[in-house]
């Protein structure tokens, strides 16, 4: 089990900003004529490879044009990007461009948005970039195992005038399961990983190399964009004596502030922009450090200081970010939606708790409109998961992964606004993300948030109530669905149709 420590460290006062996340014009998600927007031409090859992760020798993995990450992908806010895949892969595959608002037929979902992309194939992707902002991609094909053999890469949209730092940088963070010999272990969807907090690694890099140290210089600022595409862990980094400031999440601008107790926070698939200030000591370290496992707490990185000062201290520049053209939810006229969460290891446990703290039962695993009371064995609830292949549930139904073409769970009327409240009801942290649409998450436990951020992946908590909301405007049936990835595969995934 984890927790969110609180290390005694100062942190100034939240900073005063406007919001930059306020509601722009709606825009329309069809692909737009070559001749009204500049398009950027790219080639993806994923193939199996070798990657220098640890000495000595070399690892096997699968790799985007012989890397781990793939290359990362720059374009400008309004550019349209056609990315051919020629699939090198001894098996079926497909890219999901995660976190991008496209149209249904360039989602990279097998089955469900496109035919798999079949060994020695090629498929071309191509869309407009209406979104600033940090993104990702990956695959969607098998995507625990493929994902977890290093497909993967950084897809950064940038703002018609970026913010004015001296530094943009991306760090990637990949989580890998080595084997003593340093290669990586075959124990992929094994039934421990599925029914706990899925497949967490033993081995973390930044950029696809072992992180050691990271060049900067005091009055220095950067812009630093993290990406999680690890496929379970979930990161709480420490900056030490630093003060991160938050600008955008998942790759929408937010009010400029500070993370809580000073810990960024991200769960898997979800990305993090920083305003970073380098206030330490010419010719120092300080180190950089993950503390969201209790006791399992490292070192990632240390900052490592010149001895030759940039300026003598950070400079007064612009934090906030332009808002992306996002149609604002209207909370009054929303439907209203209610999803559970509930399976895994000590399900029916928190299951049972959760419904006698709200005052009635609740839905049980593997009973779709079912009912769970006292009557059920929890002993017996747990064997029967465990002999069949399915592990997590979504209101009761537990998905196959190998087709992803499922009966849509909601219907949801296009160009109108919805809320999703959303129960874990479960004792492991879920990243639920929603494809095709970001969302405003408005509610945790009953408390409104103070952001009301935008995102497309969500950090459940165990026991925890999260709403969101957001307007369908983009049509086609959508993936929704935990990306912890062994949970996805144990059936937590479910299908979004807006029409």
């Amino acid at each position: 089990m984890s927790r969110y420590p609180a290390p005694a460290l100062t942190r100034r006062a939240l900073l005063a900003s406007a919001a930059a996340s306020a509601a722009g014009a709606m825009l329309p998600l069809l692909p737009a004529s070559p001749a009204t927007a500049a398009t950027r031409d790219v080639s993806l090859r994923p193939a199996a490879g070798r990657l220098r992760l640890v000495s000595p020798g070399e690892t096997a993995a699968w790799l985007y044009n012989g890397a781990a990450p793939g290359p990362e992908i720059r374009l400008r806010q309004g550019e349209r990007l056609r990315v051919t895949v020629d699939n090198a892969l001894a098996e079926e595959t497909t890219v999901h461009w995660h976190g991008l608002r496209l149209p249904n037929a360039m989602d990279g979902v097998p089955h469900l948005t496109q035919k798999p992309i079949g060994a020695g194939e090629r498929f071309v992707y191509e869309f407009d970039a209406i979104d600033a902002g940090t993104f990702w991609y990956h695959p969607h094909q098998r995507s625990s195992e493929q994902v977890g053999r290093g497909l993967y890469g950084p897809l950064i949209v940038e703002e018609p005038e970026p913010l004015r730092v001296d530094r943009d940088v991306t760090w990637m963070l990949g989580d890998w399961r080595l084997t003593k010999s340093g290669g990586i272990s075959e124990d992929f969807g094994n039934r421990h990983d599925i029914h706990h907090n899925g497949r967490v690694g033993n081995t973390v890099t930044i950029n696809g190399r072992l992180p050691d140290g990271f060049a900067v210089r005091h009055g220095e600022r950067i812009r630093l964009r993290l990406i999680n595409a690890a496929n379970a862990r979930i990161f709480s980094l420490d900056f030490a004596g630093h003060e991160p400031i938050v600008i955008a999440l998942d790759g929408q601008p937010v009010t400029p502030h500070a993370p809580e107790k000073g810990l960024v926070v991200l769960g898997p698939a979800m990305r993090v922009d920083l305003i970073l200030d380098m206030t330490g000591t010419a010719g120092g370290r300080d180190a950089v450090t993950d503390r969201f496992y209790e006791g399992l707490e490292y070192k990632l990185i240390d900052l490592v200081y010149d001895g030759t000062p940039l300026r003598e201290r950070a400079p007064d520049w612009p934090l906030a970010l332009p808002a992306n053209p996002l149609p604002e939810p209207d909370l009054k006229a929303a439907s209203r939606n209610e999803v559970l969460f509930s399976g895994g290891m000590m399900g029916e446990m928190v299951a049972e708790e959760m419904g006698e703290t709200m005052g009635g039962e609740m839905m049980g695993p593997g009973a779709p409109g079912g009912r769970m009371s006292h009557a059920h064995s929890m002993t017996a609830g747990m064997m029967r998961m465990m002999n069949s292949g399915a592990a997590w549930f979504i209101n009761g139904v537990a998905a196959d992964e190998s087709g992803h073409d499922m009966k849509p769970m909601l219907t949801l009327e296009r160009n109108r606004s919805h809320v999703i409240a959303m129960t874990n009801a479960t004792a492991w942290h879920h990243p639920i993300h929603l494809h095709g649409h970001s969302f405003r998450v408005i509610s945790r436990n009953g408390q409104a948030t103070r952001h009301r951020e935008w995102q497309d992946t969500v950090l459940l908590s165990p026991r925890e109530k999260v709403e969101i909301a957001f307007v369908a405007d983009n049509p086609g049936d959508w993936m929704f669905h935990c990306h912890v990835l062994e949970h996805q595969t144990g059936g937590m995934m479910a299908v979004f149709r807006v029409a």
